[in-house]
């Protein structure tokens, strides 16, 4: 398993939070992701050999937030 901090920025509340953790979780090699909104980031651990960055930070996207490349 590999882990990696996202910065994200866009996200303010709880509602932030449960949309980027949920995205993150239906995709398939995500173990667990968890959201930092004081810190604006996402701690996710996952399996390199089925998802990459590029899916998770799109995952991210696709909720209206923005990734920090």
């Amino acid at each position: 398993m590999a882990q990696k901090t996202i910065e994200v920025e866009g996200m303010t509340c709880g509602h932030c939070k449960s949309a980027v953790e949920g995205a993150l979780s239906e995709l398939e090699g995500v173990k667990s992701a968890d959201v930092n909104l004081n810190a604006n980031n996402v701690n996710v651990e996952y399996d390199e050999s089925k998802v990459t960055e590029a899916s998770m930070a799109e995952a991210i996207e696709d909720q209206g937030y923005d990734v920090k490349q």
